[in-house]
């Protein structure tokens, strides 16, 4: 066993953040030296510590009356009665455990930034949430579907992206843990940004207000070769790195037929990190890389990335 003291540790020009999913592990992992969260993710928290479609809860009262002549809905309305049994509003339940989840992994790091990322099931694993085959289409490819941004502007999930917004509202103003940031995922074009950044505005989160940043994932090629109007609507991007390379090579990464193809390496992904860094430096945007390639691949060049975020295990 070797032992480090942590003194010793050269302090470094990028900043080092971690990639958070365990709220319970929140307050160990804070203790290594860290400049924060580049990620955290509330689909870990949604399906650890939740495990309901919000829609589902939304609903509530209408699937107890379904319940009465569909066995299938009854099955729901039982595990949802079970799971939530101290809780009269199920609204609540969601609010509740979404912010105390949220509010662990931020915690941990404060005074830290902690950038949580808004929810970014895609519809097949929306589905597999209690009461998700209720709510959520079937996709040929849910992977370029109906995800991320696209989903929280939209009159069919909008009451769910509300309850969100009111948990990382709660987390922020009521816990006071106003180290928390926002981050938009699979944002396609700048008026879809817009969009959602005015959808959250009417849910109580506004960008600016106390502190609020709101970041952008940089994983579609569209965010790089718009990335000056991305710059002018967002704090910051962070790079999606595993998304991006699939979507700049145009294969599918579990595919095993295409995926001897994939990697981040590749000169064609290589370039658009490069550009949106370029761009985001001359608009002094904060840019960030959250993929798995600055944990994996070691040699790729330092002018790639102004702040890292890596798996923390």
């Amino acid at each position: 066993m070797e032992s480090i003291n942590l003194d010793e540790i050269p302090k470094t020009r990028t900043k080092i953040m971690m990639n958070v999913g365990i709220p319970e592990q929140a307050l160990s992992q804070g203790m290594i030296p860290n400049e924060g969260v580049g990620l955290a993710r509330e689909e870990f928290i949604i399906n650890s510590h939740i495990g309901i479609h919000p829609l589902a809860l939304i609903n509530y009262e209408e699937l107890q009356k379904k319940a009465k002549t569909d066995q299938r809905i009854a099955g729901v309305v039982y595990k949802i009665d079970e799971i939530t049994a101290v809780y009269e509003d199920k609204k609540q339940f969601f609010i509740d455990k979404l912010s105390e989840g949220v509010a662990r992994i931020a915690a941990g790091f404060y005074p830290n930034d902690v950038i949580v990322r808004l929810s970014d099931f895609k519809t097949n694993e929306y589905e597999n949430l209690l009461g998700g085959f209720l709510y959520e289409p079937t996709e040929s490819n849910p992977m370029i579907g109906w995800r991320g941004a696209s989903r929280y502007y939209d009159e069919k999930y909008k009451p769910a992206f509300e309850l969100e917004c009111l948990a990382l509202r709660k987390a922020r103003s009521d816990m006071g843990l106003t180290n928390i940031k926002v981050m938009v995922p699979f944002c396609r074009t700048p008026e879809e940004g817009k969009k959602v950044i005015a959808q959250m505005k009417e849910f109580g989160l506004v960008q600016g207000e106390e502190g609020l940043e709101v970041y952008v994932m940089c994983e579609i090629p569209s965010n790089v070769i718009c990335a000056d109007q991305f710059a002018d609507i967002f704090d910051g991007f962070s790079i999606g790195s595993n998304d991006l390379t699939q979507l700049a090579l145009g294969l599918d990464r579990d595919s095993s037929l295409v995926s001897h193809l994939y990697d981040e390496r590749n000169d064609a992904v290589k370039r658009l990190v490069a550009q949106v860094i370029q761009v985001a430096k001359e608009r002094g945007r904060k840019i960030g890389i959250c993929g798995q390639a600055p944990a994996i691949f070691r040699s790729l060049p330092s002018f790639w990335w102004s702040a890292a975020s890596t798996p923390s295990a």
